[in-house]
């Protein structure tokens, strides 16, 4: 007894469930990747108004931009 030939509506549908699949799996790798980004960055940043500690930058930087 062979299997009956499958319809197209159902091999556009499995196109279709792989591409979403595919673009979920990038967003996730996306937002994954941005905050490893961020934690990694977090060193430099002191509380929660996420401004940049001024004795972390370089002694030439931390002088310029004065008076």
């Amino acid at each position: 007894m062979a299997f009956p030939a499958q319809h197209e509506i159902y091999k556009r549908r499995f196109s279709r469930n792989v591409g979403l699949g595919l673009t979920l799996v990038a967003f996730i790798v996306l937002v994954f990747g941005l905050t490893m980004v961020k934690v990694m960055q977090v060193g430099q940043m002191q509380a929660f108004d996420h401004v940049v500690r001024p004795e972390m930058l370089p002694a030439d930087a931390a002088g310029e931009g004065g008076q």
